[in-house]
């Protein structure tokens, strides 16, 4: 019956583990099951139906003393230990892990009455819980922690080593005919292959050079096709084209210089910055990937421009009043555009200059204050002067009275060197004594190594390159036949590597005659375009002439001369007042720096030659 009770346990056991409260459904579980457990006796079965039903209902419960982990024990201990026994409940636990077993029953018997009551409590009634639980698991105790040791003592004696009986020797008798066993032979140990060294990695991998190689390329690349980009787009300030022509250069240059011929800045301000030369234009050495994709382009838009042609042979309308129309009211509204720029440009040196009036009247103001703070600094400077001697006075009183109870340990220092200077001198003496006999001895055995090394062993060498090896192999040649195999082989490969030479120059001259005549194509349709934008500048020239001769541009050119004008007599008005002043508030200030200067110099003086004298 107990051993019966032991499968239906680990029956009950492999349920528990299947079923998962989250996927499935108890009712639904447990007629599956019974559907299963039709071939076992009806007794067995309702005992696994009712453990397995029981744990799962009392989930909660068991989980206060243990979260998922011995749950069956559990259950039998509290609900079900008077209808199966003590005599099957051992040999349930038997089946089990005893030490584990062990433990927890320890644990839940000890605090049942205080920490588990408790917990249950709060989950149950308490009336329920006492009943139910507490009081038939409190009645079982003794009998079951009684049971829990003697299975702790089973196990602690089946788990101690028995002693061996002592072997006595049995005595032989001895035979002289008898042949002497034959030993057995030892095999030879195996040498072990040794360690093969791994494939390094750079085999795989190309060099870093090539990587770099590329990426500078690429670099470069960009760089030629930023700055053609650069030279082909109009900036957006510039009413003209791309590149500003000579003419309109001079024509500014005269236009700045009358403006500033007018005007009268200080001598203190700083002097315009020197004319650089700077290229209009810059030439790009273009790669064949670049000729290739410029010449494809010029390509298509010769096919397009001949096809517009062959339309109006045809007979095609031509859209030129358009165009033309079109082309006016783009230059009215680019100079329109242009006036409200100029304007744009003029309000804000306007506002420029007003704000410059303003921080000159800011700086007058900061001036005054700045000269009183530095009268109050220079007062405090003295004071700490005065105060900086008196602390210098003391400190050197303190170092000569430190430097005359110094001189006397050096004068000991001085005497015990004197000691260890003799000490020395006698035991170099009694060592350079004992040592020229040694050193006799061991320059003649070198001499004997030496005479030995230098005699001539003669070796005979009788070869011959014309004879084989003589191991009788199919190809087997003497090394004068590998030589001339070797000669001719060189011979071919080098014929081969000429071939191929040949055959990448003519490539090379192919290639570059191509690039060549796109480079004339491109260079005519450069040629082309330039010739267009002459045009076009010739024609915004009257738009930049009506831009400056507009009213509005004019009155605030007018605004911009009065406000200058009216900053440089503030200018001029700030520097006249303050510059006595200034000058010799700056003469003090540097007499002050330097009798400073010459302060810490004598007290820096002061202390080298007292640490030289400690």
């Amino acid at each position: 019956m107990c051993s019966n009770y032991v499968s239906l346990a680990r029956d009950a056991i492999r349920l528990l583990d299947k079923f998962s409260t989250s996927r499935q459904c108890l009712d639904d579980f447990v007629e599956d099951i019974s559907k299963d457990l039709q071939h076992l006796d009806p007794q067995d079965k309702n005992f696994i139906l009712d453990t397995f039903s029981g744990c799962i209902e009392q989930k909660q419960l068991f989980d206060v003393v243990v979260n998922l982990f011995y749950r069956m024990v559990c259950y039998l201990t509290t609900c079900f230990l008077d209808q199966i026994g003590l005599k099957c409940f051992s040999s349930i636990i038997k089946s089990l892990d005893v030490h584990k077993v062990k433990t927890f029953l320890l644990f839940f018997l000890s605090n049942l009455t205080t920490l588990i009551q408790e917990k249950w409590m709060d989950i149950y009634d308490a009336e329920h819980v006492q009943k139910q639980w507490i009081e038939p698991t409190l009645r079982w105790r003794p009998k079951i922690i009684a049971l829990l040791e003697q299975l702790a003592v089973k196990v602690s004696c089946g788990s101690q080593l028995r002693k061996a009986p002592a072997k006595t020797t049995e005595p032989r008798e001895f035979a002289l005919t008898r042949p002497k066993p034959r030993a057995f032979v030892v095999p030879e140990i195996i040498p072990g292959l040794e360690k093969q060294q791994p494939v390094p990695r750079s085999t795989y991998k190309s060099p870093k050079e090539m990587n770099v190689i590329e990426d500078v390329k690429q670099k470069n690349h960009q760089k030629a096709e930023r700055r053609l980009y650069k030279a082909n787009q109009p900036k957006p300030f510039e009413p003209i084209g791309p590149h500003k022509s000579k003419q309109y250069q001079k024509v500014v240059s005269k236009i700045e210089e009358s403006i500033h011929a007018k005007l009268k800045f200080n001598s203190f301000q700083s002097t315009q910055l020197p004319p650089t030369t700077k290229q209009s234009c810059w030439h790009i050495k273009m790669n064949s990937a670049a000729i290739l994709r410029q010449g494809a382009l010029v390509d298509r838009q010769l096919k397009q421009e001949l096809q517009r042609v062959e339309c109006l042979v045809e007979g095609a309308q031509e859209s030129s009043a358009f165009l033309q129309w079109q082309n006016e009211m783009r230059e009215r509204d680019t100079q329109e555009q242009l006036v409200k720029m100029e304007c744009r440009r003029l309000e804000g040196r306007i506002s420029h200059e007003e704000a410059a009036i303003a921080r000159s009247r800011l700086m007058a103001q900061n001036h005054a204050v700045a000269q009183l703070k530095k009268e109050e600094a220079a007062a405090l400077m003295r004071r700490y002067a005065v105060k900086r001697l008196h602390e210098e006075r003391e400190m050197k009183e303190l170092v000569q009275q430190v430097s005359e109870g110094h001189k006397n340990a050096k004068a000991a220092k001085e005497k015990l060197y004197a000691m260890k200077q003799k000490i020395e001198t006698r035991t170099s003496a009694q060592s350079t004594g004992r040592s020229p006999a040694e050193m006799i001895k061991k320059y003649e055995i070198i001499r004997q190594i030496h005479a030995i090394e230098s005699t001539s062993h003669v070796r005979s060498c009788s070869f011959d390159d014309r004879e084989t090896g003589g191991h009788e192999l199919l190809g087997e040649m003497s090394l004068c036949e590998l030589k001339e195999q070797l000669a001719l082989l060189k011979k071919t490969q080098l014929a081969e590597k000429l071939q191929r030479q040949q055959n990448i120059h003519q490539q090379r001259h192919r290639r570059k005659q191509m690039l060549q005549h796109k480079l004339e194509i491109i260079h005519n349709n450069a040629l082309r375009q330039a010739t267009s934008r002459e045009e076009q500048t010739k024609q915004h020239l009257g738009c930049s002439e009506a831009v400056t001769a507009d009213e509005v541009v004019l009155g605030l050119q007018r605004k911009l001369e009065e406000k200058k004008q009216e900053r440089y007599s503030l200018r001029c008005r700030g520097a006249d007042p303050h510059t006595a002043e200034s000058f010799s508030s700056q003469r003090s200030c540097e007499q002050q720096d330097w009798g400073e200067l010459e302060r810490t110099l004598a007290h820096q003086i002061q202390k080298h030659v007292a640490v030289s004298m400690t």
